[in-house]
């Protein structure tokens, strides 16, 4: 069973988009959680994370744009994007944080264009 990002889409400049991952209890159960992006030519890169108990914490360039959030019980991270901006366009993926581990799925594609 791997990490499974689902959600991503076409989405045009100030739209909105909520990211789903169902990840392996293994992995998910008791761990801090996180969002991570790659856009073309970049290196991956964490944008949100989220402790077992729902503290958060968010890279500067989507704080206040961005909310993460979980579901224990479905062993479910869910990433809700407010006020998309181009340079949001990447492959994103969730992971434990702040490193991941083990396969990272296929990941799933956000293009932000009008």
């Amino acid at each position: 069973v791997q990490l499974q990002a689902s959600g991503g889409g076409l989405v045009q400049p100030g739209g909105s988009l909520r990211l789903s991952c169902a990840a392996p209890g293994s992995i998910f159960s008791a761990f801090t959680m996180g969002w991570y992006r790659q856009a073309p030519g970049k290196q991956r890169e964490l944008v949100a994370s989220i402790t077992n108990g729902g503290s958060t914490n968010y890279a500067d360039s989507v704080k206040g744009r961005f909310t993460i959030s979980r579901d224990n019980a479905k062993n479910t991270v869910y990433l809700q994007m407010n006020s998309l901006k181009p340079e949001d366009t990447a492959v994103y993926y969730c992971n434990r944080a702040p490193r991941g581990i083990g396969p990272w799925g296929q990941g799933t594609q956000l293009t932000v264009s009008s």
